[in-house]
Parts: structure tokens; C-alpha cells; sequence
């Protein structure tokens, strides 16, 4: 798909679909725990998806990839 209708911007649900990673709740759990996830934010589901937004936004921008400057805040 061309992801224009995915919000890759604030989704981590929708950043891996277009990434086509799996982006099942177990999936994500399983990322978070190798990208190390604070063990506080694994127990809140809510919390733990914003750190894994945030966490592979800047891994794709350290590896060179063009993220926009406000979503690496």
C-alpha cells in the first residue's frame, strides 16, 4: 500500500504497517523489550506505544532515514 492513509506520524500501529512489520500487541511488546523499553512503561500499554513511536522514529533517523525534527522531540 502507498501508507497515505496510514498516521505513521503518531501511530506505532500504523508506522510498522508501513514498515511492514508485524504490528500485532504482542509483536510490539517483543520490539519493545529488544529496543529495552523501560520496565515501567512495559506494564501500560498506552505508555509503552508512544516510547516504541518515539524509539523507532529515531532509530530510522540514525540509520539516515528523513524524519521530520518535532516527531524526534
Amino acid at each position: 500500500s502507498s501508507g497515505k492513509d496510514l498516521n505513521w506520524k503518531v501511530s506505532i500501529v500504523d508506522l510498522l504497517k508501513l514498515l511492514n512489520i508485524d504490528s500485532s500487541s504482542t509483536a510490539r511488546k517483543e520490539l519493545a523489550t529488544e529496543l529495552a523499553c523501560p520496565a515501567n512503561l512495559m506494564s501500560d500499554s498506552a505508555k509503552m506505544n508512544t516510547w516504541l513511536h518515539k524509539e523507532v522514529l529515531k532509530r530510522i533517523a540514525s540509520n539516515g532515514g528523513n524524519i521530520p525534527a518535532n516527531l524526534l522531540d
